[in-house]
């Protein structure tokens, strides 16, 4: 009887990897999880990666890639060297704070702020964040003070 649970949990199993996998698969390129609310995070750790978009729904570990491509054991100590080096590189952009997306929003330009509909703070043309938040539009800075939007420390784009 016991042989029987065995099985249909392996089976179970074998069901549920190719799942999984589509699902990474449709992620974006470097991803190392899904949020809640549906987006991606691509955070090196679990903890804080998907703070306010309701956490975290799937974690992609580093582990699931090697697992994928059977090798053997000598080849994985090299990919481990690569791992332990990378890991003091995100720890310094943590320090430095989170970095904003490469590609801002299309539109913008001369006289518009960006809003971040989220935090109510808008940002000034040249800012890294300009553009670059998930959530957010451009609009004249009038506009974004009437809406109660804040400047992003303090600093408005205007004089």
């Amino acid at each position: 009887m016991k042989s029987y649970g065995l099985i249909a949990v392996l089976f179970a199993g074998l069901l549920a990897g190719p799942a999984i996998h589509a699902q990474q698969s449709a992620a974006p390129a470097g991803s190392t999880g899904q949020c809640k609310d549906g987006s991606y995070t691509n955070h090196a750790t679990k903890k804080g990666a998907c703070s306010g978009h309701q956490g975290v729904k799937e974690w992609y570990t580093a582990a699931a890639p090697a697992a994928a491509a059977p090798a053997a054991a000598p080849a994985a100590a090299p990919a481990a060297a690569p791992a332990a080096a990378a890991a003091p590189a995100s720890k310094s952009a943590k320090s430095t704070g989170t970095q904003p997306p490469a590609n801002a929003a299309p539109g913008g330009g001369p006289g518009l702020v960006w809003v971040n509909d989220s935090s109510k703070v808008y940002h000034c043309q040249g800012d890294k964040w300009y553009g670059k938040t998930k959530a957010g539009s451009y609009m004249s800075e009038a506009d974004a003070k009437a809406k109660g939007y804040h400047a992003d420390h303090g600093k408005a784009c205007t004089q």
